[in-house]
């Protein structure tokens, strides 16, 4: 058995952790109150992207996801130099997908455009909740009558390819919120929306509550309840639902996200960004200042250096695919790793079809309804 065969095009994700302010169940590696800093971080990825030029010069990048944070919050032309410097030293497809996060109230009309203007073609907007209490209740800067704003000033702008992110199972929310919450956005016709089940994690202003007894998670049948009710109403106003959290209009699939999903390599860049790379898993330094610091001397501390054997690689590969609605097809299994799934797994993949976890049909592996509930108890069979 062999490992995977890797093709020359990678995913390239570019980390900005500046936030105008920490939302309460964030959990991402994000900074408030930190302009100061603003400049000297884009030096560094400055150095960061020529530091890799020679390494990458045989690899096309077909995607490019700027993430945060909130890169939105910084100077339009920040990401200007930024893009021109990743099209300077990378050869980037022409027509590649280039999206960036926003968060509402942090857009104009000037920004927007030149965003367009510079090559970006997707804006990913977070807009969580459609009722203003929820926003404040969760910590977001923004009201809904701002997000219609941005999102109308983002569509007179030119930008045709638009994901709202949403959030069910909110502390207080109720199903009919919800049912607003989708209803009024799928309304507003974006070509993607992703819906994420909140998870309560350590470290967070929730995490701080849930432990001393001031927060009540949503029972975990309305959260279930608000997840099939999404499924079914964005299917009914067009969307398809392609993966656990993700729904989109015919060929607006996230083609970055694909590159995770489908077990692709992909470059990460800035502070904290993760990378997979000839066959190696890898995150920049967490230290801020540090990554700042290093990049200044075009040192770059990248840790937790993984090698992914073979077993790791078709593990990954299986899980990451049965987020697909679409499943893993066993031939293309078949084609690249030089082994029949069922040889490796038929226990396991019997096991979770008699659970009605899974189901076989010809050439594709699925979750079922019930495994898009049960994920977890899935994905850890492969492991």
């Amino acid at each position: 058995m062999q490992t995977q065969k890797n093709d020359n095009t990678l995913g390239l994700y570019i980390h900005i952790p500046f936030c105008k302010s920490k939302c309460y169940y964030c959990d991402f590696f994000s900074f408030a109150g930190r302009e100061d800093i603003i400049y000297p971080y884009f030096q560094a990825l400055k150095n960061e992207i020529e530091s890799y030029k020679g390494i990458l010069g045989n690899y096309k990048i077909g995607t490019v996801y700027i993430g945060g944070g909130t890169p939105s919050v910084v100077d339009a032309n920040c990401i200007r130099e930024l893009i021109n410097n990743c099209r300077k030293h990378f050869n980037i497809e022409p027509g590649a997908e280039i999206s960036i996060e926003a968060n509402p109230g942090t857009l104009s009309f000037d920004k927007l455009a030149t965003y367009l203007d510079t090559g970006i073609n997707r804006l990913s907007i977070g807009m969580q909740a459609w009722q203003d209490r929820l926003l404040e209740s969760i910590g977001r800067i923004h009201r809904s009558g701002e997000f219609i704003e941005n999102f109308e000033l983002a569509r007179k702008a030119g930008f045709t390819n638009i994901n709202v992110d949403l959030i069910f199972g909110l502390p207080g929310q109720t199903f009919d919120d919800w049912t607003e919450t989708v209803d009024n956005v799928a309304e507003l016709k974006p070509s993607h929306i992703s819906c994420y089940s909140l998870k309560i994690e350590e470290g967070t202003v929730f995490g701080d509550m849930l432990g001393e007894g001031r927060l009540k998670p949503v029972e975990d049948e309305l959260d279930r309840q608000m997840y099939h009710f999404a499924i079914d109403r964005l299917a009914g106003h067009g969307f398809r639902h392609y993966e656990i959290s993700n729904f989109s209009k015919p060929g607006f699939e996230c083609k970055h996200n694909l590159v995770y999903w489908e077990g692709r390599q992909y470059i990460g860049l800035g502070a904290g960004a993760h990378s997979y790379f000839n066959g190696k898993r890898y995150n920049n330094t967490y230290d801020l200042n540090n990554y700042i610091n290093c990049a200044a001397k075009n040192q770059f501390h990248r840790e937790n250096i993984e090698e992914i054997d073979i077993n790791g690689q078709i593990s990954e590969y299986i899980i990451l695919g049965l987020r697909l609605i679409r499943g893993v097809d066993v031939d293309k299994f078949k084609m690249k790793f030089e082994t029949d799934v069922f040889d490796l797994f038929g226990k396991q993949i019997d096991r979770l079809i008699s659970r009605g976890l899974i189901e076989f049909n010809e050439r594709t592996l699925r979750l079922t309804k019930l495994g898009l509930d049960l994920a977890n108890q899935v994905f850890i069979e492969f492991l």
